[in-house]
């Protein structure tokens, strides 16, 4: 006999916040065992912004948030003039440690590609250090596109964490788009 478990993928919401910073720092642990790279914090005011923008998701399984991830739909910074085709641009997954290894990324791509289809985007897309080569391998094992690495980052408008590196780009089209 087996139980179905029921998952939500829901926008977060300012009580949200607290188990958001928990997941970050979580991840900044966790990053620190795979790679010499990792997130440096984030802004109470960026998390709060994402939230009232409607763009800070959770994934919640039977009630119980079990991942959390953010988009936006331009990002002209990371993707220079590709930006102009429209969009989804995922950041910041991260799945809390008790529940990591059960695919979240993948259902979170399921989820983009279908809101991109329904919302006239041509693309769904994702950025992660350029030298990760080990995400590199997750990410295009996860069905995107891998479109190579950028120059080097400098602009004080990107998190800490982007500052002097490169980035793998990846990205999947939306079949069944049309503008």
């Amino acid at each position: 006999m087996s139980i179905e478990k029921i998952m939500q993928i829901i926008n977060s919401t300012a009580s949200d916040i607290e188990t958001i910073f928990k997941f970050y720092d979580a991840a900044i642990v966790f990053q620190k065992t795979k790679f010499y790279k990792h997130w440096q914090g984030f802004d109470r005011s960026l998390i709060e912004q994402e939230i009232k923008e409607s763009r800070q998701y959770k994934i919640v399984v039977d009630g119980v948030v079990v991942c959390i991830f953010v988009v936006t739909f331009n990002d002209a910074i990371i993707w220079g003039e590709r930006d102009t085709a429209p969009s989804v641009y995922i950041h910041r997954i991260v799945t809390a440690p008790a529940f990591r290894g059960n695919n979240y990324v993948k259902n979170i791509i399921d989820w983009a590609v279908d809101y991109g289809r329904k919302n006239g985007k041509l693309f769904v897309r994702m950025d992660t250090w350029g030298d990760n080569q080990k995400l590199i391998d997750y990410y295009t094992n996860c069905g995107f596109t891998f479109l190579g690495v950028t120059e080097k980052m400098n602009d004080m408008n990107l998190p800490k964490h982007y500052d002097c590196v490169s980035l793998s780009l990846f990205e999947i089209a939306i079949k069944g788009t049309t503008l």
